[in-house]
């Protein structure tokens, strides 16, 4: 097995089993760190886009818009049952179990996470499932139906939240390290 598409701590040589205890005595605090940046770069995104709802649903919601930049860009209250530019609004329960399913996939993935860019990159997709899963399950009108807080509207584009933001800077972040051959456990390959 060549070295760039070795697993960290697996040894690929009978000698270098007896170093392989000692490589994963060092690579567990080191993946444990990984995981607390993942957790701490989540639990930032939720609280910031949680903060960020409640203070646009108490100041802002039936209210006129804010224009921030003219008519370029405005911060204005809206409930979205649907996905991004409202469409699928009949879909409300299937994209709550879609965040529910990432939430649950990058949870599991994380006991593999010696890379602190796809740590960063995870947490961000963590932060903002949670924060748009929040808005599903505790928003009217019900338990799984609930609309999402969306309010930076960019002209021409669809209104968005942060939870949404960190979404997308987490995937795009995820693409950009597959292209350049990083896996989550560390290990680089260049094909």
């Amino acid at each position: 097995m060549a070295e760039a598409e070795r697993i960290i701590g697996t040894p690929d040589t009978p000698e270098a089993a007896g170093s392989a205890s000692r490589q994963d005595t060092v690579a567990r605090p080191e993946g444990r760190r990984r995981i607390a940046v993942l957790f701490a770069v989540a639990a930032f995104a939720y609280l910031l886009d949680l903060g960020s709802k409640l203070l646009v649903v108490a100041k802002l919601e039936h209210h006129a818009p804010i224009e921030v930049v003219g008519d370029w860009l405005k911060l204005e209250a809206i409930r979205n049952a649907g996905a991004a530019f409202g469409f699928g609004e009949a879909f409300t329960v299937i994209f709550t179990v879609i965040a529910a399913a990432v939430i649950v996939v990058i949870v599991r993935l994380a006991r593999k996470l010696y890379s602190l860019p796809w740590a960063i990159a995870l947490g961000l997709l963590l932060g903002g499932a949670l924060g748009n899963l929040t808005d599903r399950i505790f928003r009217s009108p019900g338990i799984f139906e609930g609309a999402v807080v969306d309010f930076i509207a960019p002209k021409g584009f669809a209104v968005f939240n942060l939870a949404d933001s960190a979404i997308v800077c987490g995937g795009v972040l995820i693409v950009l390290l597959s292209f350049r051959g990083l896996d989550p456990d560390g290990t680089v390959h260049k094909d």
